[in-house]
Parts: C-alpha cells; sequence; structure tokens
C-alpha cells in the first residue's frame, strides 16, 4: 500500500504568510492526486491549523476535500481537539463522545493506529496512562497483521535542532515508547512537529518525521530554489521487505522544472529516484535509507522497516 504524510500546515487567517500557507497546502494536495501510482491514503499528522479557530478548520477542510484519496487527521499542538472533530465528524473514523483523538485504521493490509499526544499545558506532547490503556487496547484487537503508528510528536531522541526531547518529560515520552514496543508487530512509526525532517528508532522500531508543509515555518537549510517548496513523505509498504520512506518535493514554479522531472535532482543537489511519477506539474521525489538515523551532518535520512527483512538505499530530506 502506498502512504502520503503531510504534517504541519498551521493554515492561519491572520498572519502575514497566511495566503503562502493556504498555497503551500493547496499545491500540496494537488502533488499528491498526481502521483503514479496513487496513494491508498492520506494521514495528516496535526497541527492542521494555528490557532485551532472553527474558521481555519472550514478552509482546511476545504482544502482536503479536494483530495482524491481518504484523508486521516490527527491532533497537533496547535489544534483544538474539538473544532477539529467539528470539522472531520462527517468523516466517520472520528468518535464523537472520546476524550481523545485516537483510532485504528484496518483496510488495508497493515493496521494504521493515529495517537494523540496533545498536552493541554504544553506545546511538547504528552501521553497520559489512560491513553497507554487506549493504545493498549488498539494494539491488541486484531492480532494478525503488522501495525504502523502515527502520532505528532516524535517519540524518540530527535538529534538536530534545539530540542533533542519533544514530551514533557522524559518520563512520558518513555512511557509511549514501552507501549509502542508492547506486541512486537509495531514496524514503523511516523511523527510531524519537529518542522524539519530527522529519523531514529523507538527500541528496534524506525521512526521518522516529516517536515512541515508550511515552508515559512519550515526549519534546516534549503537550497534556494527549494525554499517556497512544501516537501511530503510517501510511505510505500509490502508484507515482505516492511516501509520505504520516499521525500517528495512540490514543484513551486518553473524554476523547479529541471529538477522536478523523473530521475532529476533531490534536495540539495542529490540525486533522485524517479519511483513515484506523478503528471504534470508535480515534483522530484528522493528515496530513503534503511535503518540510518538523523545526525549533525545535514541529511535526515529516512527508514525502511524491515517487517519481513529486505532493505532500500537512497537518501532522505536534507535538514539540520
Amino acid at each position: 500500500m502506498i502512504i502520503a504524510q503531510i504534517s504541519d500546515t498551521h493554515l492561519a487567517l491572520n498572519t502575514a504568510d497566511a495566503d503562502q500557507r493556504t498555497r503551500d497546502f493547496a499545491l500540496t494536495v494537488a502533488d499528491i492526486n498526481a502521483l503514479d501510482p496513487a496513494p491508498d491514503i492520506i494521514i495528516h499528522t496535526g497541527d492542521i491549523v494555528h490557532n485551532g479557530r472553527q474558521d481555519e478548520y472550514a478552509e482546511a477542510a476545504a482544502a482536503l476535500a479536494k483530495a482524491a484519496a481518504p484523508v486521516y487527521v490527527l491532533v497537533g499542538n496547535r489544534d483544538n481537539r474539538a473544532n477539529l472533530r467539528a470539522a472531520f465528524s462527517a468523516c466517520g473514523y472520528l468518535a464523537p463522545d472520546s476524550d481523545f483523538i485516537d483510532y485504528a485504521i484496518d483496510d488495508y493490509p497493515i493496521r494504521l493506529i493515529a495517537l494523540d499526544t496533545l498536552s493541554s499545558g504544553s506545546n511538547k506532547g504528552d501521553f497520559c496512562p489512560e491513553r497507554v490503556r487506549r493504545l493498549i487496547d488498539l494494539i491488541d484487537a486484531e492480532t494478525a497483521k503488522p501495525i504502523a503508528v502515527f502520532t505528532h510528536h516524535p517519540p524518540f531522541e530527535v538529534t538536530v535542532g534545539p530540542d533533542r526531547l519533544h514530551f514533557e518529560t522524559p518520563e512520558i515520552m518513555s512511557r509511549l515508547r514501552r507501549a509502542l514496543q508492547h506486541s512486537g508487530r509495531v514496524v514503523a512509526v511516523f511523527s510531524g512537529h519537529v518542522h524539519r525532517a530527522a529519523a531514529g528508532y523507538v527500541g528496534s522500531i524506525p521512526a521518522t518525521v516529516v517536515p512541515c508543509i508550511a515552508t515559512t515555518l519550515r526549519k534546516g537549510e534549503y537550497p534556494p530554489h527549494m525554499r517556497m517548496c512544501p516537501v511530503y513523505h510517501v510511505h510505500r509498504f509490502d508484507p515482505l521487505w516492511g516501509f520505504a520512506t520516499e521525500t517528495r518535493i512540490v514543484r513551486a514554479g518553473p524554476s523547479m522544472a529541471s529538477s522536478a522531472t523523473g530521475g532529476g535532482q533531490g534536495l540539495g543537489g542529490l540525486s533522485g529516484s524517479a519511483a513515484f511519477g506523478g503528471g504534470g506539474a508535480t515534483s522530484a521525489i528522493t528515496t530513503s535509507t534503511a535503518g540510518a538515523s538523523s545526525s549533525g551532518s545535514g541529511y535526515a535520512q529516512v527508514q525502511t522497516s524491515g517487517y519481513a527483512g529486505g532493505n532500500v538505499s537512497g537518501y532522505g530530506a536534507r535538514s539540520r
């Protein structure tokens, strides 16, 4: 199966860059729609809007309504649970009476679990004992399939950027990490929040962070021609060799033409693999590396999870 992951669109109506954030979001949805083969699903890993306002969610819902694939959303630290639930309640997967926005998707060869790491008192993540119980229940409800887990806050140390830990305390992050390793069937963890590419592990489970879609808020060093180009991840799962993650660079204008064609150059001039050849004005892709972790070198290499062995090599997004 193919999953397109986007994150941190931070739609706002009252900031100087509001139009750019809206444009980044629209360009990304259009690029995903042009992928060939098409993704089975799109998952937004939180910070959909910037202030949690109903009017912001109305704009976000309208942007995501243009997606050709089914869309699922997570709550991030800038989101408001009640307003997010109201905006996306018609989709049918958000429980109306739940304290948290967490759920499982069972329609695919791999089980997908979305978690709620929102804290009521901090921009960093929380994962209380009740959420641990809910996660273990979600994991144990089906015992045959491998599992991919999606969170807003990454449950591993991020070694690039100013903050290594993105939960309120190391103990809270450890609580989540133990729960993720509970069954031995979680094969990948995909997150957002950091606004830059990063990779690590939860025990032996590969974990990655997708850069933010909002280019004016994105962290890390990008070539000048890429600074206004949104970046997202495409995760491909095969039962024989697990996940391969690819970084997709959304073409923002004619200046990207030379690096946005199949087999062209990826981030920072690295050769890209055109595994997805979307139609029309689309973008370049760089493939991931199996088992690499982020470092101060500036290349946050994205991983493959080896559920049944097998490796994919290449490069991930440039970031610091």
